[in-house]
């Protein structure tokens, strides 16, 4: 198996880096993480600060997470910012399925992805669309997600996570190995559930919910672990990734139970070490 570069999705440890942003990075750092994903803005630093310090931590970012309205009322702005510390993939965290395929929206939907694509590529950089569940629900007899990327293709490209693949009822290996040359960069990332498929179980972010849908959890057992500890087969995943050439896994947990964020990373960070000498 290759040498993957390994990152750690910030928003993990959110609260951290709330409280200590420099001093989260670098404990990251010590964990064995070498590439971090930022979620939105973060630190109050220009793009050439960030870069500074990240630099001087020894850590990289060439990937975001960013809502894409930042994009369609900044402008040139917003990438500008990213730019100066070394992003390359700008990621769609998330978009309301209610604009998605098989809605009115769709069409509006698109144009708006199309017109950031069209910038981030005049700018040297593409755009990912990082996946939750509900993309797995059908129109017709197709997937949400493969009607997304049949007609993005050429501008929008997967960014999967195997959380979310495995628990909208899809193999998270045979669907990174489907989307082959596409995929630049997959999420790891675990859990627990009694029953796939059953509805949201998370909150997320900028949407206006008070808290995760308590039912759905209740009746699926679903909860978030360190890698390692769930459902989700990394040995096949990580095969299917050193096959389609993929260089950068980065490893996310929305929330944690019995453990702080940072334990919780650390666990992870230590899986893939002991298990896979990554």
């Amino acid at each position: 198996m290759k040498p993957f570069q390994i990152g750690i999705q910030l928003y993990s440890v959110r609260d951290d880096l709330a409280a200590d942003f420099e001093g989260t990075l670098r404990a990251v750092k010590g964990m064995g993480y070498d590439y971090v994903e930022f979620a939105g803005y973060y630190g109050g630093k220009s793009g050439e600060e960030l870069k500074a310090l990240l630099d001087e931590i020894g850590l990289k970012s060439i990937s975001v997470h960013q809502g894409i309205a930042t994009f369609l009322n900044d402008g040139q702005a917003s990438f500008d910012f990213f730019k100066a510390y070394g992003v390359e993939y700008i990621v769609i965290p998330w978009f309301d399925k209610n604009k998605l395929v098989g809605t009115s929206a769709w069409e509006g939907t698109k144009a708006s992805f199309l017109k950031v694509a069209k910038q981030a590529h005049k700018n040297g950089m593409k755009v990912l669309y990082h996946n939750h569940d509900f993309e797995f629900e059908k129109v017709g007899d197709r997937y949400i997600y493969d009607i997304m990327f049949e007609e993005l293709k050429g501008y929008v490209d997967p960014q999967p996570d195997t959380c979310w693949l495995n628990y909208g009822g899809v193999n998270p290996a045979e669907y990174i190995r489907k989307y082959g040359d596409r995929i630049n960069i997959v999420h790891l990332k675990d859990f627990v559930c009694t029953k796939l498929a059953a509805g949201p179980v998370y909150e997320l972010i900028g949407q206006n919910r008070n808290s995760v849908d308590k039912g759905s959890q209740e009746d699926t057992g679903f909860r978030l672990v360190p890698l390692g500890q769930g459902r989700n087969d990394f040995a096949a995943i990580l095969d299917a990734c050193d096959a389609i050439d993929v260089d950068l896994v980065i490893v996310e947990q929305d929330n944690f139970i019995g453990m702080t964020p940072m334990e919780g990373m650390k666990a992870s960070r230590t899986y893939l070490k002991d298990t896979f000498n990554l």
